[in-house]
């Protein structure tokens, strides 16, 4: 409601509330300051790999985010995703794993522009993991998803066939 619609004296005490509030909100969040709760501990977006999203190259991509760590082929790496994707703009992918002390996960669509589409860093070393998305895919390609665990790199892939352009006609 604005103060339009309301009387003089409703206006006024409208706006006074507002200033309560507000006053009210910046005096917790000060005291929070004050008392150490804001501070943070940890920045989670701070290193990104720039360099594996910028590659035009599945293979840099992979060297780039995962370094020298060999990579094998696993049936502990499980894609779900369509076989057929009738709009390439949204193809849901999902990856699981049963895999102990799990550090990331990637997900690689080869034909795409920029390959390298999605990533996620595991922060306690877990065992087993699940990651879901939705990426964009310009034409059929294979899609390749990688868990790091373990000091290896294990991979699953699975070709999805586009109907509909998504990023790329």
């Amino acid at each position: 409601m604005t103060c339009d619609a309301l009387q003089g004296k409703e206006c006024v005490q409208m706006k006074r509330r507002i200033l309560l509030k507000g006053t009210a909100a910046s005096a917790s969040l000060v005291a929070a300051a004050v008392a150490g709760l804001l501070v943070p501990v940890r920045l989670l977006a701070a290193d990104w790999p720039q360099t594996a999203f910028e590659s035009d190259d599945a293979g840099n991509a992979i060297k780039d985010y995962f370094g020298d760590a060999a990579v094998v082929d696993s049936d502990q790496v499980v894609i779900k995703a369509p076989l057929q994707a009738e709009n390439g703009a949204v193809v849901p992918i999902k990856v699981t794993t049963t895999l102990a002390n799990v550090e990331s996960i990637a997900i690689i669509v080869e034909k795409n522009p920029i390959p390298f589409v999605a990533s996620l860093d595991v922060l306690s070393g877990a065992s087993g993991a699940l990651f879901s998305t939705r990426v964009k895919m310009g034409q059929t390609s294979p899609v390749t998803c990688l868990v790091k665990a373990g000091g290896k790199v294990h991979r699953a892939s699975q070709v999805v066939k586009v109907t509909v352009g998504g990023c790329g006609g």
